[in-house]
């Protein structure tokens, strides 16, 4: 939809969603360009923040900005998400707390956030093991299926499962399996592969020999390629997609087109393994910057931008200031959840800990 230079310039490839794109008004374009900008500042601030001690890790997404905005505002209100670990803009445009992602990568909970409360709008947990998130992502779109809760012709009711995964989960077994179930069973779902390029420090190139998007093919899924770092393309695709999933048509496939401009992890240093020039060439297709030009095209005020650069600021700043208060958790939380019952060798290990952990107090005292 749109070239690098902001222009809007669809592609052949594009014409059959132009509708959809039409059909969005300015408040929505907008929307998409906030979104972007707000989280590349909660982004950059975690990232910090991991710098500083505050995290263990921490998942960096940017430059996949429009992959996620796109993708995630096109889902409906009653479809299911399941992120990997790094669409953090996918869980906070669901309604999850962006904080509970940095609870999460503090080590203070053991998931982050209830998927099953009704303000986390259907975000399932992330998932740091690679490609589980597919699987779990169809066991619920075949419970869908089976429980008659898609394929009656009414968008507004039927559910759909979306489900992100990167270019380096697409090798494993776990996202092939997925895909098998999903065909054979036709769910409703989308299986969103953002290809980042790099599976930490493996190219692309080396993953695979052909389009990974062909992957869906082999299973029997219209799959399409998608400028991910195009907010309309993506969102363009995705609503589309979802909306067929939804009606009964079977599961889809997309690959969005990005780049990882930050690191893997903050474990990882990306300059042992790529060049500044490849980093280079996709500034320049910078998703915000893009979606910047092509809103001042349509006449978006100044203020709209300073006051979408004021909100991310605020969101910055607010993430600083509970992340930094947020403090410890008790060592006896790690006892909390590891089996739904109370259960003898856990209890043994409770009172084990407490025992040790006093055994130092009593030394002090002699």
């Amino acid at each position: 939809m749109l070239a690098a230079d902001g222009s809007f310039a669809p592609t052949p490839a594009a014409e059959p969603y132009l509708a959809l794109v039409d059909a969005l008004d300015d408040g929505e374009l907008e929307q998409f360009y906030r979104d972007m900008v707000v989280i590349r500042a909660f982004d950059r601030q975690a990232t910090n923040l991991q710098r500083q001690g505050q995290l263990a890790l921490w998942p960096p997404s940017l430059g996949q900005e429009a992959a996620q905005v796109g993708s995630v505002r096109a889902a409906r209100a009653q479809d299911h998400v399941f992120p990997s670990y790094r669409e953090h803009v996918v869980a906070k445009v669901r309604g999850v707390d962006p904080v509970d992602i940095i609870r999460l990568m503090r080590g203070l909970t053991h998931g982050g956030w209830n998927p099953f409360d009704p303000k986390n709008g259907n975000t399932h947990l992330y998932t740091l093991v690679l490609g589980a998130q597919t699987l779990h992502s169809t066991g619920l779109a075949m419970g869908l299926a089976f429980d008659g809760r898609c394929g009656s012709g009414d968008p507004d009711s039927d559910e759909a499962v979306i489900v992100y995964y990167g270019d380096g989960a697409s090798s494993q077994g776990d996202v092939h399996e997925a895909m098998v179930f999903a065909a054979s069973y036709r769910t409703p779902q989308v299986f969103f592969l953002q290809n980042n390029q790099w599976a930490i420090s493996v190219p692309v190139s080396t993953q695979s020999r052909s389009p990974l998007y062909r992957r869906g093919d082999g299973y029997g899924m219209p799959s399409i390629p998608v400028d991910g770092n195009d907010v309309l393309a993506s969102w363009a695709v995705t609503r589309a997609a979802l909306d067929e999933a939804r009606a009964g048509d079977g599961p889809r496939a997309i690959e969005a087109m990005t780049y990882r401009l930050g690191a893997h992890t903050t474990s990882d240093d990306p300059t042992k393994y790529r060049t500044s020039d490849e980093e280079q060439s996709w500034i320049e297709r910078d998703p915000i910057v893009r979606m910047r030009a092509f809103l001042t095209t349509r006449g978006a005020s100044d203020a709209f931008f300073a006051d979408v650069e004021a909100e991310a600021q605020a969101t910055a700043d607010d993430t600083r200031e509970r992340t930094v208060a947020l403090g410890s958790i008790p060592a006896e939380m790690m006892f909390d959840s590891v089996y739904s019952e109370e259960h003898p060798l856990v209890d043994a290990q409770r009172r084990w800990r407490a025992e040790y952990e006093a055994s130092f107090d009593e030394g002090a005292g002699a």
